[in-house]
This record gives C-alpha cells, structure tokens and sequence, in this order.
C-alpha cells in the first residue's frame, strides 16, 4: 500500500492530472489483488447490466477508465437513488471501495453508510452526485 500511496504522490507532485494518478492506482490494486481501498475516478460506461436484486438491490454497469481497465460499478439502489437516464457513452465519477476480481475490479459503497461505520461514497452524473 504503501508503494501505491508513493507513486500517486509522486505522479501529483509531477503535475500529472488527478485522473491519470487514480487510475493508476486503480491499476496497481488490479496488479497487486488488493482489495478493500478507498478510490475516486471517472470513467466511460460501456455497458449497462441488469440490477442485482439478490439481497440488498444494487443498480450495475461497467466503465472503462482512460487506461483501458474496467471496473464494475456495484451502486446500492436501496440507500441511494439510481441514476436515471444512464447511456452507454456517458461519464460517471466515482468514490467508493475497490474490490479485486480478474476483470478489472468492482467498486461499490457508493453511497452513505446509514450507521456512519464506512465511509460515505458517491457516484455523479451530468453534475448530479447520487449518495
């Protein structure tokens, strides 16, 4: 963790963008299998899955970062509204918790933690942040 934390500050104190320094932690934490970090970035949808309705119902799609890895995008719709309107080619930024899987990875908590136990996450979209 501690040579990803290096890198990104080093890729900020090189004035290397904000977008650059995430994904390349996103890509770190694929290389690695780590899981369980806290991760802000955007990316493009690319396609739109049906919601997960096991258990607590989760909204799902997949996102392609600027360094070409994808990430699935696990957005729990039972504590934070879905995101309308949501077309392969939009932009969405997120925070939320990265999970390892060997496709890319999976982020989720991408909302409030209503027991104040996580922290909170979000996704945004067309300037409007869904919590």
């Amino acid at each position: 963790m501690k040579r990803i934390l290096g890198l990104v500050l080093m890729l900020l104190a090189l004035g290397v963008g904000q977008t650059l320094a995430n994904d390349r932690l996103l890509q770190q934490a694929f290389e690695q299998q780590q899981s369980d970090l806290q991760v802000q970035g955007v990316g493009i949808v690319i396609r739109i899955l049906s919601d997960d309705k096991k258990g607590a119902r989760h909204q799902r799609f997949i996102l392609k970062l600027n360094s070409k890895q994808t990430l699935l995008v696990a957005h729990n719709i039972d504590l934070a509204p879905r995101i309308e309107g949501l077309q392969v080619g939009d932009s969405v930024e997120f925070y939320g918790e990265y999970e390892w899987n060997n496709k890319g990875g999976v982020i989720h908590w991408t909302h409030h933690d209503p027991a104040n136990k996580h922290q909170h996450g979000w996704l945004k979209h067309k300037g409007k942040q869904y919590q």
